[in-house]
């Protein structure tokens, strides 16, 4: 018996809430890490290696991390009612590549995300609409490390929609300027209140100022040869006079 089997029990009841409820649902895609205690790692996998300070000579000390990772797709009401998991990958690592000498050899932006690890939060996208239907019901939500233009490219391919936390500031209109240029010249639409928790458990009202527009979002320059340009909606959000030290 492998994870499908044991799964599948599982999706089919997620699709059966699915179905009996209506409306919009948020795809809410993360990954999860699982640590564990082994002498022998090759029993269950790695997942990263860590750094445990200085040794007596100040040299610094690293070890493996036993344990493997989980990328799950939540799929949950606009009321926030939780129906179950639509998608999941589960994956370890065998070797580990430095970012930082990776990008001296490579530009990572014109590697294909198909030989990205990143590649999961298409498959998990895939596997959702796949599993519950209605794409047009479905939104995918995700944090900065889901700013990928091939998720938003499959994303309209496949009839869903998306919102996701920027982390790139990507070229737009004719090519000249970025998202961020065109922001700045937009005028603010509206103040929206939410409250904010500090580190002593303190509520206080922020107020933030919010900006939106319609943009053409032009993909990776290496990239531009693969992926069409998109008409996206930018969504700004700025706290109005933040207090000294506010750190979110």
């Amino acid at each position: 018996m492998d994870e499908a089997d044991i799964l599948s029990g599982y999706f089919a009841a997620t699709r059966t809430r699915y179905d009996d409820c209506t409306g919009p649902i948020l795809l809410i895609q993360d990954t999860t890490e699982f640590f564990y205690q082994r002498a022998n790692t090759s029993a269950i996998g790695i997942t990263k290696s860590v750094n445990s300070g200085r040794d007596k000579g100040g040299r610094w000390r690293h070890h493996t991390v036993c344990g493997m990772l989980m990328h799950s797709s939540l799929a949950v009401t606009v009321e926030g009612l939780p129906l179950g998991l639509a998608a999941v990958k589960f994956w370890t690592r065998k070797k580990f590549k430095g970012t930082t000498q990776l990008k001296k050899k490579v530009n990572p932006t014109r590697v294909p995300i198909e030989k990205k690890e990143g590649v999961r939060w298409l498959d998990n996208l895939r596997q959702s609409i796949e599993r519950l239907g209605q794409p047009e019901r479905c939104i995918h939500i995700g944090d900065r490390e889901s700013d990928i233009y091939e998720l938003y490219c499959l994303t309209q391919e496949l009839g869903a929609h998306f919102l996701v936390r920027a982390c790139v500031d990507r070229l737009a209109g004719d090519g000249g300027h970025t998202i961020a240029t065109e922001m700045e010249e937009t005028s603010v639409k509206g103040l929206h209140y939410i409250d904010v928790r500090n580190d002593k458990g303190e509520t206080t009202k922020a107020a933030l100022e919010i900006k939106f527009k319609r943009i053409a979002v032009l993909p990776p320059i290496g990239k531009q040869n693969r992926y069409p340009a998109l008409d996206l909606t930018v969504i700004h959000a700025s706290e109005r006079g933040a207090p000294r030290g506010r750190t979110h």
